[in-house]
């Protein structure tokens, strides 16, 4: 059976692929000699990315909530990769801030299209790809914000507790395969996705923009992507299922499992202080 590591000079695939941990994994592996296939629906970071890659590149405007599209590049995929699939990074997501009373239903749809049917189209497409050869991975990203619930993040929290338990079950599903499913649980990551969200007016106290809760986030954001892709790799090429992203990240797991019942008023109070606002800033 063949290994599922190391990543050097094999393929691999990144969704989400035009900016944040998925433009910073794809240098990462490429910098590492793997073929890099990249999807995303911004068709100029997509080009971005791809032009800074020393190795051969499959660029594909998609998006991921069409699943007929993620098929389309599947196999498109399937007939370039120059030698085996080694994972596919299912990385595409975005964010909304809302009340759960006041939020729009529209928003919250849009939401779980990329971020959780996102994830489940990618896993679809190249499951049968990875189980045929007998190796590889698929590498879903959920969040700190998939460990526990918090205010104004309800339908961002429910995506990524879906994703969370819809890769650990594909985990399980997929022992004795040489196939593994690994969730990553990154936590502040100073990305656009804060800059990008849907952000509703009920979810603003005080006379706050949406741009000021955007520069609160990256104020309390304390990991790169370059860092956050860094620790990505070399735990999926350790055989981990569950991937830790940031400090962060690493105490906000403990105290959901500590104390889940205040996890979320600590966290929302350590990211205050951080930041500088008066509110708490989204998860990675």
């Amino acid at each position: 059976m063949k290994r599922n590591h190391p990543a050097d000079a094999r393929a691999v695939v990144v969704t989400g692929a035009a900016s944040g941990i998925g433009r910073a994994l794809a240098r990462h592996l490429a910098e590492r000699g793997c073929p890099i296939a990249l999807a995303d629906k911004d068709e100029a970071g997509l080009a971005e990315t791809a032009h800074a890659l020393p190795t051969p590149t499959l660029v594909e405007v998609v998006d991921v909530r069409d699943a007929g599209q993620m098929h389309d590049f599947a196999s498109k995929v399937r007939a370039w990769a120059p030698r085996d699939l080694w994972a596919c990074f299912n990385n595409a997501g975005v964010a909304v801030n809302n009340t759960v009373a006041s939020g729009d239903p529209a928003d919250d749809q849009w939401l779980h299209d990329i971020n959780f049917h996102g994830v489940v189209n990618g896993t679809r497409a190249f499951l049968p790809h990875l189980l045929e050869q007998g190796s590889g991975a698929v590498v879903n990203t959920s969040s700190v914000y998939g460990l526990l619930g918090v205010p104004l993040h309800s339908a961002y929290c429910a995506s990524k507790f879906a994703v969370r338990g819809f890769t650990e079950a594909l985990h399980q599903e997929l022992i004795g395969t040489g196939v593994r499913a690994v969730t990553v649980h990154p936590g502040g990551v100073k990305t656009s996705i804060a800059h990008n969200a849907r952000v509703s007016p009920d979810a603003l106290t005080d006379g706050e923009t949406s741009q000021e809760r955007a520069r609160a986030f990256d104020a309390a954001a304390i990991t790169t992507p370059e860092r956050a892709a860094r620790t990505i790799v070399r735990a999926v090429e350790r055989g981990r299922s569950r991937v830790l992203v940031g400090p962060d990240a690493v105490l906000i797991d403990a105290l959901a499992r500590v104390t889940p019942t205040h996890a979320a008023g600590l966290v929302g109070r350590l990211e205050k202080r951080l930041s500088g606002s008066t509110t708490s800033a989204v998860g990675a």
